[in-house]
């Protein structure tokens, strides 16, 4: 791999013109459909009980997380989105399609199952703090007629659709045989993939446009340790270079966008330098769902005409603007471009 370049800087001009273009774009999102359950409340004193707080009920809200929360965040970049998934015949998954359509997301391609429950993760906080995380799961087995479904749905959309995300979150939608699929599909149409990987569950990646693992998620699907960044930039971390270097031969995607956390990002290609994408964050309260904001926006932004390095630091931008909300959130193409001053 050859060294690491910084990454070129952004004109907030070229940047309004890629976000109005995405008004143009269509995004098909397959993937492991969750409800995020916010309960809000106040401690002020620990039971007598155990040593645990005590939380004063203040308020609940509900947003869509996992495969749903990319749909949303392409929704609110103003992309047209077309989610395909599973929820349960609940009251999680009654909510869950609510949620989407109030975000003006057709929700016609989402299947209803009997015996299974929407996947929900309710997170308790307090002063702004997450005490605890609940989850509710049980792992999806598609039936041979369910895929079935999926796969017809698919293939009537991908006529109108730009890009293909899949966002795999482990909970049982995506099998090798779907993914397969998709991946033939796409390449036979020409249309981009982008995947966010589950390393828990081993899949055969190969052949994808894109693919977006965070530090963790790339050394585990590289199959080795993590000793830490060797310094403070990823221009000095040779074994993360080593990894995005096992990955562009294992996995074969055109791009890996490694998330770095508090060290921005690393565009990985074959055969080109890779491109170090510094944070632009000033805040950060909560990096539930930046991973989802990430793909959402490069992928959007690739459909709307950027080149991958602009589509990565646009990602990098919107990154920033949601790790300093409190909980699973998106970001507006009006914030992501206050992040930009006019020469940057």
């Amino acid at each position: 791999m050859k060294e690491t370049q910084p990454a070129q800087r952004l004109e907030r001009a070229r940047a309004e013109e890629i976000l109005n273009a995405l008004a143009r774009t269509r995004i098909l999102v397959l993937g492991d459909l969750i409800l995020d359950r916010y309960i809000w409340g106040d401690v002020k004193r620990i039971s007598p009980e155990a040593p645990v707080p005590i939380v004063h009920f203040a308020r609940e809200t509900t947003v869509p997380g996992g495969a749903a929360n990319v749909a949303r965040n392409l929704a609110q970049l103003g992309a047209r989105v077309i989610p395909v998934g599973a929820v349960g015949c609940d009251e999680s998954g009654a909510g869950l399609k609510r949620l989407l359509e109030e975000e003006e997301i057709p929700v016609e391609t989402i299947l209803e199952l009997l015996d299974y429950p929407t996947p929900t993760k309710t997170r308790i906080l307090a002063s702004g703090q997450q005490l605890l995380r609940l989850d509710h799961e049980e792992r999806l087995r598609l039936s041979p007629s369910a895929q079935k479904k999926i796969k017809a749905d698919i293939v009537r959309a991908l006529p109108e659709v730009k890009a293909v995300i899949i966002a795999d979150y482990n909970k049982g939608i995506l099998n090798q045989e779907l993914l397969d699929f998709v991946k033939d599909e796409c390449r036979t149409r020409g249309i981009w993939l982008s995947l966010d990987p589950k390393p828990s569950h081993r899949l055969d990646l190969s052949g994808a446009s894109l693919i977006t693992p965070n530090r963790k998620e790339a050394f585990e699907l590289a199959m080795l340790t993590d000793e830490g960044p060797s310094g403070e930039s990823p221009l000095e971390d040779k074994l993360l270079r080593e990894v995005a270097q096992k990955l562009l031969e294992s996995c074969a995607p055109a791009h890996i966008l490694i998330t770095l956390g508090e060290h921005g990002m690393m565009l990985c290609r074959p055969g080109k330098s890779p491109i170090h994408i510094p944070t632009v964050a000033r805040e950060i309260f909560d990096v539930s769902g930046a991973g989802d904001t990430v793909i959402a926006t490069m992928t959007a932004a690739l459909a709307a005409g950027a080149t991958p390095e602009e589509a990565a630091i646009l990602a990098n931008h919107a990154a920033g603007v949601v790790v300093a909300k409190v909980g699973t959130a998106t970001a507006t193409p009006a914030e992501i471009l206050r992040t930009l001053s006019p020469s940057a």
